[in-house]
C-alpha cells in the first residue's frame, strides 16, 4: 500500500513541494539529484517501511516545486532549513543523492545542530560538472516513445520526471535552469565536508563518472568515516535499490535520537 501524501510550503513567495511517504519510523529527509525529484526515492521509502519515514523534498526547480530567481549554494541550504521548519523537525538524519548529497553534507556543516546523521550518495567535496548532458537534452518531443527514445540508456533515470504539456512531453525540470544549477555547484566544497560533525556515510557507484574512488577515499580517510562502493553507476539507489537500502538501514540503525513532527 502506497501511504505517500503529498505537501507543500513557501519560500519566500515560492512553492516547495515534497512527498512523505508515512510510516511509523523516526524521520530521515531526503534529496534527489539534478535532472530528478523526490519521487525517485519511492523505492527506498518502500524498503524502509516502518524503520525509517522517508521526506523527499522536490528542491527549487524541480518536481512540483517552483523554479527559482537563482540555484546557489546558500539558496539550497536555505530551502532546507525552511522544510524542516515547516516539518517542525528540530533534527533530522539526512540522505543526499548528487546535487543532493553537496546540498545535504553543506546544511549539516552549517547547521550541526540539526543533523544526527548524513548519508551521501555519489558525490565530491570538489565538483567539476560536465554541462553537456543537459545542454543537449531535448526541449519538447511530440510522443512519451519520442522522448524515451531521445534519451536513449538515460531513459530510465529520468522517466519520473517526465510531464505531458500542450506543447508535447518535457520534464518537470527546465534544461537551461539545470545548467545553471550544475554550474553553481561546480566547485571546491572541501571546508564543509570537513566541516561536518555527525556520524556519515558516503555511498560510491564503482562505475561512477561522478565520483572518482581516489577522491572518495580521500573524502573518507579525511574525517576517518566510513564509505561503501557498490557496483553501480552515479544513481546508486537505482541501480542497486536493495543493497543501497541495507547500507542505509545498517548505518541508521544506532540513531534513535530524531524528532518526529
Amino acid at each position: 500500500m502506497d501511504d505517500r501524501v503529498r505537501g507543500s510550503f513557501e519560500v519566500n513567495g515560492r512553492r516547495l513541494s515534497y512527498l512523505d511517504f508515512g510510516g511509523p519510523g523516526p524521520v530521515l529527509i531526503a534529496l534527489h539529484g539534478h535532472f530528478s525529484e523526490g519521487a525517485d526515492f519511492a523505492p527506498l521509502a518502500e524498503r524502509l517501511d516502518f524503520q525509517w519515514r522517508v521526506i523527499a523534498l522536490d528542491q527549487r526547480g524541480h518536481g512540483e516545486s517552483d523554479q527559482a530567481a537563482d540555484y546557489e549554494r546558500s539558496s539550497y541550504v536555505g530551502d532546507v532549513t525552511a522544510f524542516l521548519d515547516h516539518l517542525g523537525l528540530a533534527e533530522v538524519a539526512l540522505l543526499g543523492h548528487s546535487l543532493g548529497g553537496v546540498n545535504a553534507y553543506q546544511f549539516a556543516a552549517r547547521h550541526p545542530d540539526r543533523v544526527t546523521a548524513l548519508i551521501v550518495e555519489d558525490i565530491g567535496a570538489v565538483c567539476d560538472i560536465d554541462l553537456t548532458f543537459a545542454k543537449n537534452l531535448p526541449d519538447r518531443v511530440a510522443t512519451r516513445d519520442g522522448l524515451v527514445g531521445a534519451l536513449g540508456t538515460a531513459a530510465p533515470y529520468l522517466e519520473m520526471t517526465f510531464r505531458e504539456r500542450a506543447e508535447g512531453w518535457g520534464f518537470s525540470f527546465d534544461a537551461a535552469d539545470t545548467v545553471r544549477s550544475q554550474q553553481a555547484l561546480s566547485g571546491d566544497h572541501w571546508h564543509d565536508w570537513l566541516s561536518v560533525r555527525c556520524p556519515t556515510l558516503l555511498i560510491r557507484g564503482m562505475r561512477s563518472d561522478e565520483l572518482s574512488a581516489p577522491h572518495a577515499r580521500d573524502m573518507a580517510a579525511k574525517r576517518s568515516i566510513r564509505l561503501i562502493e557498490l557496483p553501480a553507476g552515479h544513481v546508486v539507489h537505482h541501480d542497486q535499490p536493495d543493497a543501497f537500502a541495507e547500507c542505509v538501514r545498517r548505518f541508521l540503525a544506532p540513531v534513535d535520537s530524531i524528532t518526529t513532527p
